[in-house]
């Protein structure tokens, strides 16, 4: 009988690790977001860029990282909101995004990193619909960590966003 409950309790712990998610979270205009961890490939403290012509206001330029040219997009300016002085706390997130088989590098620029947040799958909630003016296409979800609202960000969505806007524009 023990060993039964043992084997219980293992199990319900491990299905709760199998149930939880970690994402990286930073701030923007007193707002948090998240991004899964696993997209992360580095933080980097904001350095100046290399300007590409005719690309959009948000689109910060290029930077060579260990022989890779990165794009750095601002989120801040991505989003709307509106732009600030860049500081000492302000970073560049590297992310890995997949489209397919490809898989690209981007950085995000944001005003600072929070932490490393783990997350119950079972507690992210849809983003609301605002109606066709806003898009939320790139939000995964909601959720709140110790009282504070946690939008969480689809990378890949986000990048396939900015391409459809490059051949726009």
């Amino acid at each position: 009988m023990a060993q039964e409950i043992e084997n219980s309790s293992e199990q319900n712990r491990y299905h709760k690790e199998i149930d939880a998610v970690q994402y990286l979270s930073f701030t923007m205009e007193n707002e948090e977001y998240g991004v899964d961890i696993l997209r992360v490939q580095e933080i980097r403290s904001w350095e100046p860029v290399s300007r590409v012509p005719n690309v959009p206001y948000y689109e910060k330029g290029v930077v060579n990282l260990r022989g890779s040219i990165v794009p750095i997009i601002d989120l801040r300016e991505r989003f709307d909101l509106k732009f600030t002085e860049y500081t000492s706390l302000t970073v560049v997130v590297v992310l890995q995004t997949r489209d397919g088989n490809r898989t690209r590098t981007m950085g995000v620029v944001v005003d600072a990193v929070s932490d490393v947040i783990t997350i119950d799958k079972n507690k992210i909630q849809k983003a609301p619909d605002f109606g066709s003016k806003v898009s939320n296409e790139f939000i995964t979800g909601l959720t709140s960590v110790n009282e504070r609202m946690v939008i969480l960000l689809d990378v890949d969505k986000l990048l396939k966003l900015e391409e459809l806007e490059n051949y726009n524009n």
